[in-house]
């Protein structure tokens, strides 16, 4: 790869020692901690080309799945604090450390780059399960108690917070099946193998048309503009609100100069049209960007959901 200088860029206005932090010839490590097709890893995918674009390197995803994600937090939390290694992660990373006595803390082991997207999740059902409204669902899940089975992508994910909530405002329960990844939950959906899963609209929604799986609801108080059609969780079940959503992070005492920069790169690729473009067609909506908006969004996130997994007594190991 040709070395590329980063003072030149007109976007940024940073001191020169960032530029020399950043203007190397290896590339940057993104480490996703979840398996490759899930959501956060189509959104890191999609910022991470036009963002290495305008930093002049070349950003390489590295899915390091397990552990509630702490296994790729982890890895991040550990490298050297000079931009080269990023961590993108979602609800898990508000979470974990109240999970695994081993995780990483998030407020103090990791600098804070900007938010990416947020996408609302569906309600997808077997089409064995014998409902195809979400009263009916509730119903059924009542009737069944720990029997019926519920696909998460691991224990603190996105998916698995919004199954606790839906225990807690519904009153219901059912066993949670955690898995690695999103393409493994949804080949035992598909089988029959669990009763449903609570995950990624765009990656569900071609399910549901193609008959392999029965779409209940959307997870956000207000409808999907994917799939108007659906009703919300919350119309039947007062108060629930979920979604997915990806956050980009350095490790702690990453230079000032050079987390400027890596955020200015991160706002100036959001801001693109082609990479709205490509967040709008796989269902992802924008949100704030900034460090300053992912560290406020994170601590909310924490304080919501941390006190949801206490009552049920979850732990990652």
């Amino acid at each position: 790869m040709h070395r590329r200088t980063l003072l030149a860029a007109p976007i940024f206005a940073t001191p020169i020692l960032a530029t020399r932090a950043l203007a190397q010839t290896r590339s940057i490590r993104v480490i996703v901690p979840f398996g490759a097709g899930g959501i956060i890893d189509v959104a890191a995918r999609i910022l991470m080309e036009p963002m290495g674009q305008l930093l002049g390197q070349t950003m390489v995803i590295e899915n390091q799945p397990g552990g509630g994600a702490t296994i790729g937090a982890r890895t991040v939390a550990r490298a050297a604090p000079d931009g080269q290694t990023l961590l993108v992660s979602g609800a898990a990373h508000a979470v974990m450390a109240a999970l695994y006595t081993d995780a990483p803390d998030p407020a103090r082991e990791f600098a804070p780059i900007t938010l990416i997207s947020q996408q609302p999740f569906l309600l997808t059902v077997h089409p064995s399960v014998p409902a195809r409204d979400l009263p009916g669902f509730l119903a059924w899940l009542r009737t069944r108690g720990d029997r019926a089975t519920f696909a998460t992508t691991g224990v603190g994910a996105a998916s698995h917070l919004a199954g606790e909530l839906l225990k807690k405002l519904a009153g219901v329960d059912f066993t949670v099946v955690p898995y690695r990844g999103t393409p493994q939950a949804v080949t035992d959906l598909t089988a029959g193998r669990v009763d449903f899963m609570i995950d990624s609209q765009t990656l569900l929604a071609p399910l549901a048309q193609d008959g392999r799986v029965v779409s209940l609801a959307v997870t956000t108080s207000t409808r999907s503009a994917m799939l108007p059609d659906l009703p919300s969780i919350a119309d039947v079940v007062p108060g629930f609100e979920s979604s997915s959503w990806q956050g980009m992070y350095a490790p702690a005492g990453t230079p000032a100069p050079v987390l400027a920069r890596l955020a200015s790169a991160a706002e100036a690729a959001l801001a693109q049209p082609a990479t709205q473009r490509r967040l709008a067609d796989s269902g992802l909506q924008p949100m704030p960007t900034g460090p300053a908006a992912l560290t406020r969004f994170l601590a909310a996130e924490t304080e919501r959901w941390v006190p949801i997994l206490q009552a049920t007594g979850a732990r990652g190991g």
